[in-house]
């Protein structure tokens, strides 16, 4: 059976495992990224795949690697990442490793792992939004990995749910789903109140009227924000990822209430929602996931 390394880089940690077509993992390790100024930070990814090489017995044809960014439309490097990871924009892995290597969007890769391995096996049309820091996603249309003009489809925590909000989103959008719900503006959300997403949800466990008011309000938007997904691409499954979703029933019974009163639901059809099998290695299990499709 085919063996592919998957790397999920990210600004803290690098992310590997050596994983079979059918899913297995075989190793998996975290080394951490030292970005630094000057792109040496580079190195430890080349050793990560090293690693992994040496862990195997028979040669390894391929690699799949996800990283924050835009992808080249070759999904050989990241064309467009400002401001993080010196040297990443442009940098063709293929060369560096000496390996066949597949590169896409973080984002893009988490949803490759739903797809492949995870809740959205068996269905064609569906969406990933992860909520984190921010909010992004991905998008799949008829089985296949929509990536768009720009390698930019999937900004769904930029779609607008205000348009006379004066709070603008990193891509300039105002009342953004990514104000309303991301980690990112809790501290101006809340009034200073709330350090992060984590505090406020144990407060909405304390009933704290300020707290209850705040969270399902931010349930409230996130709810139209999947709505107006499911108007516009119609999809049948909607999958929830990222450390957000670690709130549970908190989130999801809220959000179920919430869709209820905004959902389009002809003959009675619902969308379904879930919440993500993978967490931690998304990205690199994506990766590898969409390296063998690749080849295919």
């Amino acid at each position: 059976m085919k063996v592919a390394i998957g790397i999920d880089l990210g600004g803290t940690n690098v992310k590997g495992i050596l994983m079979q077509e059918d899913g297995k993992i075989l190793k998996q390790h975290y080394i951490p990224t030292k970005d630094d100024a000057e792109g040496k930070w580079r190195e430890n990814v080349l050793e990560m795949v090293n690693f992994l090489r040496s862990f195997h017995q028979e040669p390894i044809e391929m690699v799949g690697l996800s990283a924050p960014g835009l992808a080249h439309e070759d999904n050989r490097s990241i064309a467009h990442l400002p401001n993080r990871l010196f040297g990443l924009e442009n940098f063709v892995w293929e060369e560096y490793f000496g390996i066949k290597t597949y590169v896409l969007n973080d984002a893009h890769a988490a949803l490759m792992a739903e797809a492949k391995f995870g809740v959205m096996q068996g269905y064609k049309n569906a969406v990933l939004l992860t909520l984190g820091t921010g909010v992004g996603g991905g998008i799949m249309i008829n089985g296949q990995l929509h990536q768009g003009l720009s390698q930019m489809a999937g900004h769904l925590g930029h779609l607008s749910l205000n348009a006379t909000d004066d709070e603008l989103s990193i891509l300039g959008m105002p009342g953004s789903l990514e104000y309303a719900i991301g980690n990112c503006s809790i501290v101006r959300r809340s009034m200073g109140r709330f350090q992060s997403t984590h505090e406020l949800v144990n407060a909405y466990h304390k009933n704290e009227p300020f707290a209850t008011w705040l969270w399902l309000d931010s349930i409230r938007k996130l709810a139209i924000g999947i709505a107006s997904l499911i108007n516009a691409l119609s999809p049948e499954i909607i999958v929830l990822a990222g450390g957000i979703t670690t709130a549970g029933s908190a989130l999801f019974e809220p959000l179920h209430a919430f869709i209820e009163l905004f959902e389009f639901r002809p003959k009675g059809k619902t969308t379904l929602i879930k919440q993500a099998e993978f967490a931690d290695l998304s990205g690199a299990i994506g990766a590898a996931a969409f390296a063998f499709n690749q080849e295919k």
